[in-house]
């Protein structure tokens, strides 16, 4: 996880930099600072900043990843990754659906809007409380 906080860091640094830099070059060039693209590398810089003292504070709870030694060798990773859920579709009809949704926020269609609301609650209904048979599943 010290990797991905470090990635995070970079992006962090790298967005609250170029906010000041753009801030500086609109007040040159028009007489006053663009608020917009100013806030919007800010609230990037503060999104990374989230981000990155999450993934921070994990690294410290979670023992060392061969990621994050420099000196591990390929076969360090090896060996069972987690378990992962079977295939399901839920979340393709979950996707559908908060498109939908979209699609009607965006044109302001109500009618849409209440579908695409009853869709959403069926497919995280669906999603939540599927059923898997199997050998792995009692």
């Amino acid at each position: 996880m010290k990797i991905e906080a470090r990635v995070f860091d970079l992006v962090m640094a790298f967005s609250f930099l170029m906010a000041v830099v753009y801030g500086y070059w609109t007040h040159l060039a028009t007489g006053h600072v663009e608020p917009t693209g100013t806030v919007a590398l800010a609230l990037t810089g503060g999104l990374a900043l989230i981000t990155g003292t999450y993934f921070r504070f994990v690294a410290r709870r979670i023992e060392v990843r061969p990621e994050d030694n420099p000196d591990a060798e390929v076969s360090d990773g090896a060996g069972e990754l987690g378990f992962f859920s079977p295939g399901s579709y839920w979340p393709v009809g979950l996707a559908a659906a908060a498109a939908t949704t979209g699609v009607a926020v965006a044109f302001w269609h109500v009618w849409l809007l209440v579908i695409a609301v009853v869709l959403v609650l069926v497919a995280v209904g669906g999603l939540v409380f599927e059923y898997h048979t199997g050998p792995n599943h009692d």
